[in-house]
């Protein structure tokens, strides 16, 4: 691995919650709801407000992909969560390419994409994840989580993954290292991990993931990937990173992929062109995140 471009390893906030507190409303993201280049996948996209009770009352936009005809037959979702200043469409756009793609496949499934109520903030970003975990066992009877989270995002995954024995399977793309203590619980339960980052990464560093593989312990199954040279966002490798997720969320679901699907899996449902447009709109890019 190249020298890291910075020693940065935290997007958490300290600063103090404003008393006027303007949390990001469903409406803002209704163009992200489905891609166009997803229209003829076996798949549908239900959005809604989350309500979440816990800390402080508050509502969530999400946006839940579901086999079409889905009758609750998979015990498995995901969840997909993003950085630290919310957002839906995850790094280069990849989370709702990702959604569709799942969805759609013979064995598809339900893939939850969300923002948090208060972002960075993480004990109020974990309640919010949990929050997601009872809707969807209660509303569609999935009892197991795939969880993905992107640089901030590392820390409500390794948190609930930690606490929560629902967790079945964690993935980050270029995480931080705070507030990531619960990994140590994951990996003692031998619930597999996968970590992705870009050497280039000049927001969080690439050590962050070393780090997280090193504390996860040698008990269970883990797998660290470096993508040379590339930025925070993966920007350059962002189809070979969706790929290696749709097969890791999949594997952990025992949903196979049969030869047909792959071809379907490994192709980018987001332009080159529209990758960083997309995180714009979809909320990736506030506060502290960055591209690079």
């Amino acid at each position: 691995m190249s020298k890291p471009k910075t020693n940065n390893t935290s997007l958490s906030a300290t600063t103090s919650i404003p008393q006027i507190h303007h949390p990001t409303r469903l409406p803002q993201y209704t163009s992200l709801k489905h891609l166009p280049a997803a229209v003829k996948l076996p798949s549908v996209v239900k959005s809604f407000n989350l309500k979440v009770e816990v800390g402080t009352d508050g509502t969530v936009p999400a946006f839940l992909h579901l086999p079409k005809n889905y009758q609750n037959q998979q015990s498995t979702a995901a969840i997909l969560l993003s950085g630290a200043g919310g957002g839906v469409a995850g790094p280069s756009g990849i989370y709702i390419s990702m959604a569709d793609k799942l969805a759609s496949l013979q064995n598809g499934l339900p893939v939850l994409r969300m923002d948090y109520r208060i972002p960075a903030r993480n004990k109020y970003c974990v309640a919010d994840v949990l929050a997601a975990m009872d809707y969807l066992s209660a509303q569609y009877g999935v009892g197991r989580f795939v969880l993905v989270g992107w640089s901030f995002g590392g820390a409500p995954v390794f948190a609930v993954g930690g606490q929560d024995s629902r967790v079945v399977g964690c993935a980050t793309i270029a995480s931080q290292t705070a507030e990531t203590e619960g990994i140590r619980a994951v990996g003692r339960r031998g619930v597999p991990v996968l970590l992705l980052h870009g050497t280039g990464d000049r927001t969080l560093s690439p050590q962050c993931s070393e780090r997280l593989y090193d504390m996860y312990g040698s008990k269970g199954q883990r797998k660290v990937h470096y993508f040379e040279g590339d930025d925070h966002a993966l920007t350059r490798n962002s189809v070979e990173a969706e790929k290696m997720l749709c097969e890791f969320i999949a594997g952990v679901a025992g949903s196979k992929i049969n030869d047909t699907e792959k071809e379907v899996v490994s192709k980018s449902l987001v332009d080159d062109g529209d990758k960083v447009e997309m995180m714009k709109k979809g909320g990736d890019l506030r506060g502290a995140e960055s591209i690079e």
